[in-house]
């Protein structure tokens, strides 16, 4: 995973768990909603990461059992 995606993944779960946090301690359900659809898909796009990561690596390690 590139480290670019990476940090902007934490840092969108990061914020959607402020947000689920101050919604909550201010008993605002939109905002609290709002945080978890946030943390929600950045999980989701850090697992999209992952996969490709894993994808690539089986490419290659096809091709390196082809040669």
């Amino acid at each position: 995973m590139g480290l670019e995606n990476k940090v902007k993944n934490k840092a969108n779960q990061a914020g959607g768990k402020v947000k689920e946090t101050i919604g909550r301690l201010t008993d605002d359900p939109q905002m609290e909603f709002d945080g978890q659809v946030q943390n929600a898909g950045a999980k989701l796009a850090e697992d999209a990461e992952k996969v490709k990561d894993s994808v690539k690596r089986g490419v290659r390690d096809i091709k390196d059992a082809l040669k």
